[in-house]
């Protein structure tokens, strides 16, 4: 039986009103009814873009409703630590925050020298040599910014940035901080640079950044418009000229243009590094990395693939490595007699698998990149 809208708002307004009053028994099966009863309209729904952002809002229901029983719980713990004194921001950061210590350094990052240069100078340069850094008043830490089509590499350099630095790396999605803790968005961001800056040296690193901060004027969140400032609070916080306990600020975007005004002024992301699709060299590395441990023929000239993948990204040469072991495992796994990959089978897959990132995109990027 088709469901209404009506019913769909009556069930979701009611779930997320009881929730919010912290009666989370009774919220988790209205807001789970919700999320069904958005799925089915969804499905029913012909526009593809409404279809998608129904399916999406059903989504961060169902995530609201298996929060339930852990917000009950954790609601206790907190009134425990309050109870005994102890200073929990610290300690209930530690719930969802992933701290790592990253291997992957700039020696593992195939090509983008340019990049890397850019970074150091910047970044890196600041923090291995302190004493001159000071001497001449260079900021330590502060907000570097990566943005570029996806599939090159931004993650990777973020961690490679911690490793150079030697510093605990904490790994945030928007969703850990925005859907943790309905209404205490603010608090989670506190909480994340309270556990922060407890550490010797740390590096924030927050993928999709603009899902955190996207700008105000064109956001109808009222959640947004707590967070935002929130955000570029603890950012302007940063001692950027001591020493002692250095902290910074990572954050990546696909979508650069998405992002809050004023996180681009002086002060929030001083610096903006464009990360472009794998220049020649990068990609004749990935190849080398994505195929070294691979069987392959000797008819396979790695000069040649790297001129036909102009234009692809990280992310695609990797596919394009997989699919090509692809059809030789599939043949011996039919019958055939095992042979390496050769040039036709890397042929074959470049000429079916088109670049993911479109040239307008990339046009899109190139004119961010000169504005700012």
């Amino acid at each position: 039986m088709p469901v209404s809208f009506d019913t769909f708002e009556r069930l979701k307004d009611r779930g997320l009103a009881l929730y919010k009053a912290g009666d989370y028994a009774a919220a988790k099966p209205f807001l789970m009814q919700a999320a069904d009863a958005m799925i089915q309209i969804a499905g029913e729904t012909a526009d593809p873009a409404r279809r998608s952002r129904r399916k999406i809002m059903a989504t961060e229901l169902i995530e609201f409703a298996r929060q339930c029983d852990d917000r009950a719980e954790q609601r206790k713990n907190h009134r425990r630590a309050e109870a005994s004194g102890e200073d929990s921001d610290a300690s209930k950061a530690s719930d969802w925050i992933v701290r790592e210590k990253p291997e992957i350094g700039f020696g593992e990052i195939a090509g983008l020298e340019d990049v890397k240069l850019e970074i150091r100078m910047k970044m890196i340069y600041p923090f291995s040599h302190p004493e001159l850094a000071a001497k001449y008043r260079i900021a330590t830490g502060g907000g570097l910014l990566l943005y570029g089509p996806p599939g090159t590499g931004k993650t990777m350099i973020a961690k490679a940035i911690a490793k150079e630095i030697d510093s605990t790396m904490f790994v945030i999605s928007p969703a850990q901080i925005l859907s943790k803790w309905v209404g205490e968005a603010e608090q989670n961001i506190r909480k994340l640079f309270v556990a922060a800056k407890a550490e010797a040296k740390a590096v924030i690193f927050i993928d999709e950044i603009e899902a955190l901060v996207p700008s105000r004027r064109d956001s109808s969140s009222s959640v947004m418009t707590r967070v935002v400032p929130q955000i570029l609070q603890e950012i302007e916080g940063f001692d950027r000229t001591s020493a002692s306990r250095p902290l910074l600020f990572v954050g990546a975007t696909n979508e650069p243009w998405a992002l809050d005004a004023a996180m681009m002024r002086p002060g929030r992301f001083d610096s903006k590094v464009y990360v472009p699709l794998p220049d020649e060299p990068a990609r004749h590395e990935l190849l080398r990395l994505y195929l070294a441990k691979l069987p392959i023929a000797p008819d396979v000239d790695f000069g040649e693939l790297v001129n036909l993948l102009a234009g692809y990204s990280g992310a695609d040469v990797k596919a394009i490595a997989a699919r090509a072991a692809q059809r030789p495992f599939m043949e011996v796994i039919g019958g055939a007699a095992e042979r390496p990959i050769g040039r036709a089978d890397l042929l074959a897959v470049i000429s079916a698998t088109p670049p993911s990132v479109r040239k307008k995109d990339l046009i899109k990027f190139e004119e961010f990149a000169a504005a700012n």
